[in-house]
């Protein structure tokens, strides 16, 4: 995530020793694979102490799935004009919020989504986290469409346009991650936005 010109030494500290801690997982994922990788390891290479690694990320799981896209997705939503239709609020901030993950890290987009879809662990715990973001978006578009965040109507929708991206992700993954992410999602969307056709 990129800092922001006011953040305190203190949070930029933070989030460098959280970076640290991610690249030397990943690199070690890489190189023996993600069941063969202990928390240990991964302390070690990043230079810090087990139990600081468990500070920013409560369990090995979390250092995948960890990745704020849930928030950047409620932050993009909120960004969107004031008058304009939820549905293309959702969809612009879905394609935003892509755009960036592709942007900021590609290399570590790919073996992050590789790793959820190769990993039973990390699927079944991939549920929780797209809860935690469903519940977040419920919350930002209750205000925009007038429903409260626990309406069936609007829970709906939130689900549908997250399992369509997961959708989308998945099957990025299985063609061998050589596609243009953003071109699969907007056509997932498009197909959202129509319905299912002959």
């Amino acid at each position: 995530m990129p800092t922001h010109p006011t953040t305190s030494l203190r949070e930029r500290k933070k989030l460098q020793t959280r970076r640290a801690i991610l690249r030397a997982a990943y690199r070690l994922f890489a190189e023996h694979g993600y069941d063969a990788t202990p928390v240990d390891r991964i302390a070690a290479e990043a230079d810090v102490s087990t139990s600081t690694v468990f500070r920013y990320f409560p369990t090995k799981e979390d250092i995948v799935l960890t990745d704020g896209y849930g928030e950047l997705l409620a932050e993009a939503v909120r960004a969107r004009p004031a008058g304009e239709p939820a549905g293309e609020a959702v969809r612009q901030a879905v394609l935003a919020t892509v755009r960036h993950a592709v942007d900021q890290d590609l290399a570590e987009l790919r073996q992050r989504t590789r790793l959820v879809h190769e990993v039973p662990a990390l699927r079944g715990r991939s549920a929780e986290s797209m809860a935690r973001s469903a519940r977040t978006l419920c919350a930002v578009l209750a205000g925009r469409t007038g429903h409260a965040p626990g309406d069936l109507e609007l829970r709906v929708a939130v689900a549908a346009v997250l399992g369509a991206l997961q959708e989308a992700v998945m099957l990025w993954v299985e063609q061998g991650q050589t596609e243009d992410l953003v071109g699969i999602v907007t056509r997932t969307l498009d197909v959202l936005a129509r319905g299912l056709t002959p």
